[in-house]
C-alpha cells in the first residue's frame, strides 16, 4: 500500500493508529553507530585506488561552471596530480583563490579569474551550512580522549561525539595523512587551486552526516551544491578549474595505510615498507613510512653514508630506523659514551653515545631509548634522541628532553 493510498474498509481503528505512529528517534549510541558507518564508507571513497568515474567527474563539474554562469569546459584528463603540474603552471589564467563573504558577489568580483570565483562561491555554500550546523567544520577537529561509547556513557552530548567520529577522523586522515605528504612530493605550491576529489571528503562528509542523521536541515539548493562536490569526491581525483578548459587527475591505483598509533576513532596514516605508499599509473609514486614522507633510497637501499647526507631530519630518523638503531650505530661508528637503567621505563636501558660532528653537521650526543608504550604490533620500538654534546649522564640526557633534571627525571614512575 503505498503512503497516499487509504486504509480498507473495516480496517480496525487500531490497525490505523498503529501504522500512523511514528517510530521512535534514535537513540545517542544509534546516531553515532550510523554516523561511524557513514564515516567508513566516506573514508573508503577518499581511499579509493580504481579508475575514475569521467563521465560522472564532467557532469558535476559541468554543472559547477553553470552555477557560476560559465560554458562546460574542455576536459583534460591526466594519470597523476604530477602530469598535471606543467599543464596547470602553463595556464596563465589560473590564479589563488580570493577569499569573499556573503551570498552574492559584487560587480568587480565578476571580472576575478574564474577559479576564484569557484573558490568563492565554495566558501559562500559552506558559511551557509556552517551556521545550519552552529558551527565552523573548518576550525579543526573536536578531540576526545575516550572512545565514542565511553564519552556518550560520561556524557558528552552526542554532537561533539558525531563531530570527533566524522570529522576528526576524516579530516586527521584524508587531509593531514595522506593529502599532505602526496601535495609536498607530487605538487609543489603554485599560484594555481587545486581541488581535491576524493580528498575533499573530509570536509563533505560532515555535512553529509548532520543531514543524514536529521541534526541538520540544509535548504534543497545547498544541497544540490554540496551534491556535486560528494559526486566528485565519489568518482574522481584532484581537478584544477580555468578558463575553458578543466585539467582532471585519474585517482590512485595503490594507497597502503596503516592505524595511527594511539587513535581512538580509526584515523590512519599512510604505511609501506616495501614499496610506495601512493602509486599512480604513470609511474609517479610517493614513499612513506609511518607516515613520514621519504626519498625511494630510505626503503630500497639505507646505509650510513646516505643518512649522514641527509639534512631533513625526520627523514634522517626513518632511515636510521629502517637499518635499525644497532646496526647504523655500528656502521656509523659512534662510540659508546655510558649506559645506564631508565628510571622512567623500568627494565630498559638507555645508552648514550658520541655523535661526531662531521656526522649530523653540529655536536650532539645520541640518547638511545626503548619506548615505553607499547606500538601497534605489540612490540617497544627503540629510538634515538639528539641531546646536547656536554651530557655524560644518560639519565641526565633523558630528564633533559623532558624538560626535567636528571634528578627529577629519575623519580619518575614511568613515561610514555
Amino acid at each position: 500500500m503505498s503512503p497516499a493510498t487509504p486504509p480498507r474498509e473495516g480496517a480496525s481503528r487500531g490497525a490505523r493508529t498503529a501504522r500512523s505512529t511514528p517510530p521512535p528517534p534514535p537513540s545517542p549510541y544509534e546516531r553515532v553507530a550510523l554516523a561511524r558507518l557513514l564515516t567508513d564508507d566516506w573514508l573508503a571513497h577518499g581511499l579509493a585506488a580504481r579508475p575514475a568515474d569521467r563521465p560522472r567527474a564532467e557532469a558535476a563539474v559541468t554543472e559547477l561552471y553553470r552555477l557560476i554562469g560559465e560554458p562546460a569546459p574542455e576536459f583534460v584528463w591526466v594519470p597523476s596530480p604530477s602530469a598535471a603540474l606543467p599543464i596547470v603552471l602553463d595556464d596563465p589564467r589560473t590564479h589563488p583563490p580570493v577569499r569573499l563573504s556573503g551570498a552574492t558577489l559584487p560587480q568587480q568580483a565578476k571580472q576575478w579569474p574564474l577559479a576564484a570565483r569557484l573558490a568563492s562561491f565554495v566558501l559562500d555554500l559552506r558559511e551557509r551550512l556552517d551556521a545550519r550546523v552552529g558551527h565552523s567544520v573548518r576550525t579543526g577537529a573536536w578531540p576526545l580522549a575516550t572512545t565514542s561509547e565511553q564519552a556518550l556513557a560520561e556524557g558528552v552530548p552526542v554532537r561533539r561525539v558525531i563531530d570527533t567520529t566524522v570529522h576528526a577522523v576524516l579530516r586527521t586522515t584524508l587531509h593531514g595523512c595522506v593529502r599532505a605528504p602526496l601535495r609536498t612530493k607530487l605538487l609543489p605550491l603554485t599560484d594555481g587551486t587545486t581541488w581535491y576529489g576524493q580528498l575533499d571528503a573530509h570536509w563533505i562528509a560532515h555535512y553529509d552526516v548532520y543531514a543524514r542523521l536529521g541534526l541538520a536541515e540544509f535548504g534543497r539548493r545547498d544541497l544540490g551544491r554540496l551534491g556535486l562536490f560528494a559526486e566528485l569526491a565519489r568518482c574522481t581525483g584532484w581537478w584544477w578549474p580555468g578558463e575553458g578548459r578543466c585539467v582532471m587527475a585519474e585517482r590512485p591505483t595503490e594507497i597502503h595505510t596503516e592505524p595511527l598509533p594511539g587513535a581512538l576513532h580509526g584515523e590512519l596514516r599512510l604505511h609501506r615498507d616495501d614499496g610506495p605508499a601512493v602509486r599512480f599509473a604513470d609511474g609517479a609514486e610517493v614513499h612513506v613510512l609511518h607516515g613520514t614522507p621519504v626519498p625511494p633510497w630510505v626503503i630500497n637501499d639505507p646505509t650510513a653514508e646516505r643518512i649522514h647526507g641527509e639534512r631533513n631530519v625526520e627523514v634522517r630518523r626513518s632511515a636510521i630506523e629502517r637499518i635499525g638503531w644497532g646496526d647504523y650505530i655500528e656502521q656509523a661508528g659512534l662510540r659508546h659514551v655510558a649506559t645506564a637503567g631508565d628510571p622512567g621505563n623500568p627494565g630498559s636501558d638507555l645508552h648514550l653515545y658520541d655523535v661526531p660532528r662531521e656526522l649530523w653537521g653540529r655536536p650532539v650526543r645520541l640518547l638511545l631509548v626503548v619506548n615505553g608504550s607499547v606500538e601497534p604490533d605489540g612490540q617497544h620500538r627503540r629510538y634515538g634522541l639528539s641531546v646536547p654534546a656536554h651530557f655524560d649522564d644518560p639519565v641526565a640526557a633523558a630528564g633533559w628532553t623532558y624538560g626535567l633534571s636528571g634528578e627529577h627525571y629519575a623519580q619518575l614512575v614511568r613515561r610514555t
